[in-house]
């Protein structure tokens, strides 16, 4: 499809933002796989599973504790807030496979988190409780003295249904889905485009490598995040840019 560029947002009603491990790598956040990734230096067996954390809770709390201490002080880059200005003026949701918390960081409300948050830990028994320290203030519960564990979606673990079927009603209205980052091959991300091609929406991919989805959009731009939305946009918000 040969779309002029920059697009202009105001012909779309309805936009979904879709953004992976490559819309944080630009703030100095650990990448899952591949070279240099968290999972390239790290067992996720050890680490990232219940069966790891119901054999050594504090071991995992530690680890993640260890993440967190890597994340808190890395701020937003260009693009994310590029897409919370936007979504001052625009109907905008953004679906996020991150738990780094970086959008509501550059000011962004409307925000699913389809792998849950880095700043969520969960008692079994009373539910969750934010916690945005470098440190956790408690690795058990206050209350009845279980182990509290990250707010996360793990591997094994299965994504929560009410978090999946609001993101997919979300996509199935958007008119305009731009992805950001992510391969999306693994279920249930990898249906997001889908869905979105589903109500006819105008599907964009930014990543600066091509992807298994690729052939999927209607149109690619091979840039990394914040100069790929630039080039989609235009410098629409030069006084944040």
């Amino acid at each position: 499809m040969n779309l002029d560029l920059p697009i202009r947002i105001d012909d779309y009603k309805s936009i979904v933002f879709f953004t992976g491990a490559g819309m944080s790598a630009e703030s100095g956040i650990w990448t899952y796989r591949g070279k240099g990734g968290l999972w390239s230096e790290y067992n996720w067996q050890e680490y990232a599973c219940q069966r790891a954390f119901k054999l050594d809770p504090e071991k995992v709390l530690k680890f993640h504790e260890m993440r967190r201490e890597k994340i808190i002080d890395c701020v937003p880059h260009k693009g994310h807030y590029l897409i919370s200005k936007l979504e001052e003026q625009h109907n905008i949701t953004i679906i996020t496979q991150n738990i780094d918390g970086m959008h509501q960081k550059a000011g962004s409300r409307n925000v699913i988190e389809l792998h849950g948050s880095h700043w969520h830990l969960r008692c079994p028994k009373h539910g969750l409780r934010e916690d945005f320290g470098k440190k956790y203030r408690s690795y058990k519960c206050e209350m009845c003295g279980s182990w509290l564990r990250p707010d996360i979606i793990w591997f094994e673990d299965c994504l929560e249904e009410r978090i999946i079927n609001d993101a997919i009603e979300t996509v199935l209205r958007a008119d305009l889905f731009i992805s950001i980052g992510t391969s999306a091959v693994v279920w249930p991300a990898a249906g997001m485009p889908r869905y979105a091609k589903q109500n006819n929406a105008l599907c964009i991919e930014i990543n600066p490598e091509e992807t298994e989805m690729s052939a999927l959009y209607d149109l690619t731009i091979r840039e990394a995040a914040s100069s790929g939305l630039i080039t989609l946009f235009g410098n629409t918000n030069e006084r944040i840019l």
